[in-house]
């Protein structure tokens, strides 16, 4: 006689989350308003996440509903998740920008191409998932994200930092906090309370409960509801009834899982063979699971027994009751089952359609080394590569290791799996390779390799001084073995010495540079990695003019187009990018120091290399603040922050600190200045640009005497890089302070430099100094010169205080008709570029004139928000909101929403008026007359 059970056949109560649901209740309403909602539900295994998404679910009946949930075993096959999540609305992609429509074929694997902008991939989502929002609000839930892959997450958190006003919600369920959804909305949910656990209890019961059996099952379970319902499920009536206790203590998911395993013990042979061909493919097309079912002979009425036991459902796709079970079935089953289930998987599947995926399968079913395989593998590697998918690609390529039967070649591929890992953004694994790889056999070739690659580690987690010694150390190891990539460590090595900015000692400066000298020669014809490795050595040791012909060369090669170059010359380039800016700079070449940014931005954004994105995003910015483009600047920040919390890796802070400096927001320039001094403890680029930050910040508020001490602790101990920015402050903070000897020594340090590269930008400083130094007419000619020269270059700010300078100097001189217009002219440009400080401080002046000091038309008459600014200057430019959305990374839902409130606020009806009220930005076209000297 069948055992009844004393549990309902399924529980659709959720007692005890009445706040969860309200807010779950909140989210949906507001998507039905039209606005747009993220949200994280984060709790242990079991604890009922699942529960609150189902209740999201059927609350939102009158919504479009999308679903995804992550799959422990394809963790590491990129942009599985979001195909899985985007299934339904894949019919909207001819809808799309023919670039975006291109980018999501591309990473789905559909067309083949060049690896999309990551973030190019991300805002194509949101417009998919915009458009899909135009007809009926979207939910879209995400269970167990924690095992969704890398590059679907990124890009799923991406969209829900974006989302606004779109008419959709995203709702991501996840085991425990990471970077990934780290600043998103979180809604922990824990265990139920004593009382209750006893209420679901009670609810659920359909036989009397002893008390004492009643209260150890809430005290053994801990409150966590399925840990609860699975035992129930397994105790009888009489069992429960008679106050016996259960032996031992439930490890929750633990126990979870193996009250699952229980369950699926007692299905016929054919039914768990099933089960487990479903869980090893996370795709839950039902077509290919019966496919591949066929083929290992299990009949179609199989899957009966599952569905009655409620652990698996056969519909549209295939459904686990729980993401357990589908972890249970795959885990508890014998190795050789599981890679019997693979290769039928692995047969079912298209090579011609999903060669990847066929191939993944493959590998899994291996029974032992297979370089056949290995290389099918490894040839999958480059094509998630080329899609811009690293992870997968190291996945594939750590998997190809495993089963290439060459002792050496299985190191030479586990290397190129943790080269991967490390762009990807995750040393960690990285390191767990490198561990595998040590352990084997090495030649004097691979140890240099490993210790290499140990050193971009070290530079990634911020060790900069273990750093530089692991990359010298495999430099003099590589030297003799391959001489390019000896040249190439010794430029990495240089590169994260100067980053560190010791100039004595091990790890220091002088020591990388000495080494660098000494290097193998370089090829014929050289590299750009060889010309850059030759400047930077000569600058260091012989001083800024025995090196500017070499400083030039390697210029002219990094400006060269790169279109015929393949694909290892480029990751070279992407990999100098942050040396190809220092040479510009040193150069004073600012147009070359932006576009070498932008490109490497763009490379590193194309590949997916999320580390180097990192940082070329930080140097991107820094050439966007210098032009005072200061909202543009902070959305680059932005998106470097972005990455850093998906890597987990920590965030190049330098443009937030300098946007605050030039913000002139004290409190948060002086707690960042503070924290990066303390960090860098008293070396590296950290010091100097803590230093800087302070300089720029005490001569915007006038307190001439702290920046000029700033000023000089900084220009005294950078070997390279921001002199060029140090020595204006220097000479500005010295002048007002009459400290006569550190103008001069600035202005000697600055003609040493115009001998060589007399630019506009290095010329306009230059007179401004000497202007410093002069009086009457001399005096006058050297600011009018300054501002002159500096008008031809990108660097409006300084266009702007030179500005300021002149102005100043009149006012003092009685001159002030002059001073006013000068003043005038500083006022508008710092004002409208957001430069807080400076502005205020030429508004004073402006004042003390007699003059009144207008406030900025938009300022004036409107309280626009930065963004909708922003987006009013861009629809005056003549963008079409799509392609504002595409600079903003944002929706044209949205940017048509924010456009509504711009016209409201402005009172006007068309674009066609945002010329009218919204006057160009002086910080991007200065008239003619502020250029020529006022």
């Amino acid at each position: 006689m069948a055992i009844v059970s004393p549990v309902q056949a399924r529980v659709s109560v959720l007692t005890g989350r009445r706040s969860e649901c309200d807010m779950l209740d909140g989210l949906i309403d507001a998507v039905r308003a039209g606005a747009s909602r993220a949200l994280v539900l984060r709790g242990e295994p079991g604890v009922g996440k699942t529960a609150l998404l189902d209740y999201a679910v059927a609350q939102a009946a009158d919504c479009a509903v999308a679903r995804a949930v992550g799959v422990q075993s394809e963790l590491e096959l990129g942009f599985a998740g979001l195909h899985q999540l985007l299934a339904p609305m894949l019919d909207g992609l001819d809808r799309l920008p023919v670039p975006q429509r291109d980018a999501l074929r591309t990473v789905f694997g559909v067309d083949d191409g060049p690896a999309p902008d990551r973030f190019f991939v991300g805002l194509a989502v949101l417009n998919l998932l915009s458009d899909a929002a135009e007809a009926q609000p979207l939910i879209c839930v995400v269970d167990d994200a924690q095992w969704l892959d890398r590059e679907s997450m990124q890009v799923l958190t991406f969209v829900a930092r974006r989302l606004e006003v779109e008419s959709v919600g995203l709702v991501f369920a996840t085991r425990e906090a990471s970077g990934d959804v780290a600043g998103l909305p979180e809604l922990v949910v824990e265990a139920l309370s004593e009382v209750d656990a006893l209420a679901l209890l009670d609810s659920v019961l359909t036989a009397p409960l002893d008390a004492q059996v009643r209260a150890q099952i809430v005290s053994e379970t801990r409150g966590v509801p399925l840990a609860m319902l699975e035992l129930l499920r397994e105790l009888t009536p009489a069992e429960l009834a008679g106050g016996f206790g259960f032996p031992g203590g439930a490890s929750r998911s633990a126990s979870i899982e193996e009250s699952f395993e229980r369950q699926l013990d007692t299905l016929p042979a054919e039914t768990r063979r099933l089960v487990l061909i479903a869980a090893a493919d996370p795709l839950g097309d039902p077509l290919l699971v019966w496919r591949a079912a066929k083929l290992l002979g299990i009949p179609p009425e199989a899957a009966a027994p599952a569905a009655e036991a409620g652990l698996l459902e056969f519909g549209t796709r295939v459904q686990f009751r729980h993401p357990l079970v589908r972890s249970a079935a795959y885990r508890s089953a014998p190795r050789g089952e599981r890679q019997e289930a693979h290769r039928a998987l692995a047969e079912a599947t298209d090579p011609e359609v999903d060669p990847d995926r066929r191939a993944w399968h493959r590998g899994e079913a291996a029974l032992g080394p297979d370089e056949d395989l290995a290389a099918e593998l490894e040839r999958s590697a480059c094509r998630a590569q080329g899609r811009g998918g690293l992870a997968a690609s190291a996945a594939f390529l750590e998997r190809a290791a495993t089963l290439t039967p060459d002792s050496a070649r299985r190191v030479q591929r586990l290397l190129a799996a943790a080269r991967a890992k490390r762009d990807a953004g995750a040393p960690e694994a990285a390191l767990g390779l490198l561990a595998a790889v040590e352990a084997g056999p090495l030649d004097a070739l691979r140890t240099a390799e490993v210790e290499r690659l140990r050193g971009h580690l070290a530079l990634m987690e911020r060790r900069g001084t273990d750093a530089v010694q692991l990359l010298l150390s495999a430099a003099r190891r590589l030297g003799p073995l391959d001489a390019e990539s000896a040249r190439e460590t010794h430029l990495e090595a240089l590169s994260a010495a100067l980053w560190v900015g010791k100039l004595e000692g091990p790890g220091g400066v002088l020591e990388a540079a000495a080494a660098a000298l000494a290097a193998p020669l370089a090829s014929d014809p050289p590299r750009v990695v060889d010309a850059v490795l030759d400047a930077y050595a000569l600058r260091l040791t012989e001083g800024h003019a025995a090196a500017a012909p070499a400083l030039r060369r390697a210029l002219e090669m990094f400006l060269a187009p790169d279109e015929d170059a393949d694909a290892a010359e480029r990751w070279l380039r992407l990999t100098a990018g942050r040396a190809g800016g220092m040479v510009a700079l040193e150069l004073w070449d600012d147009e070359s120091w932006h576009a070498l940014a932008a490109r490497h931005a763009e490379f590193a954004r194309d590949v997916g290399a999320l580390v180097h994105s990192q940082l070329a995003l930080n140097l991107l910015s820094w050439t966007h603040l210098a032009a005072g483009e200061l909202t543009t600047a902070a959305q680059l920040y932005e998106e470097e922050r972005l990455i850093a919390g998906a890597t987990t890796n920590p965030a190049v802070v330098y443009s937030e600190l300098m946007l605050a400096a030039w913000r002139g927001d004290e409190a948060q320039a002086s707690e960042l200045i503070e924290a990066t001094l303390r960090d860098a403890a008293g070396g590296g680029l950290g010091d100097v640009s803590g230093h800087y930050a302070s300089a720029v910040l005490n001569n915007g508020l006038g307190r001439h005497d702290v920046a000029r001490a700033a000023a000089w602790q900084g220009f005294e101990r950078d070997p390279m890089g921001y002199a060029s920015f140090l020595v204006s402050e220097l000479a500005e903070a010295a002048s007002r302070t009459d400290e006569v000897a550190l103008v001069e020594t600035a202005l000697d340090w600055l003609a040493k430099r115009t001998a060589v590269t007399p630019t506009d930008w290095a010329l306009g400083m230059e007179a401004r100094v000497r202007a410093f130094l002069s009086e009457g007419d001399a005096a006058d000619r050297l600011y009018r010169e300054s501002i002159e020269r500096l008008g031809r270059t990108r660097l409006r700010i300084e266009l702007a205080r030179a500005h300021l300078l002149y102005g100043e100097w009149l006012r003092r001189k009685n001159r002030r008709v002059d001073a006013r217009e000068q003043l005038g002219a500083a006022y508008d440009m710092l004002s409208t570029m957001g430069v807080g400080a400076f502005a205020e401080r030429a508004r004073r002046e402006l004042l003390a004139t007699g003059a009144t000091a207008r406030k900025r038309t938009d300022e004036t008459r409107t309280d626009l928000t930065a963004q909708e600014t922003q987006i009013a200057r861009l629809a005056r430019d003549g963008l079409s909101n799509p392609e504002i959305g595409t600079r903003l990374f944002i929706s044209p839902r949205t940017v048509q929403y924010h456009l509504r409130k711009v016209f409201i606020k402005l009172e006007i009806g068309s674009r066609t008026e945002l010329d009218r009220v919204l006057p160009r930005d002086p910080a991007t076209t200065a008239p003619a007359s502020q250029a020529g000297g006022g």
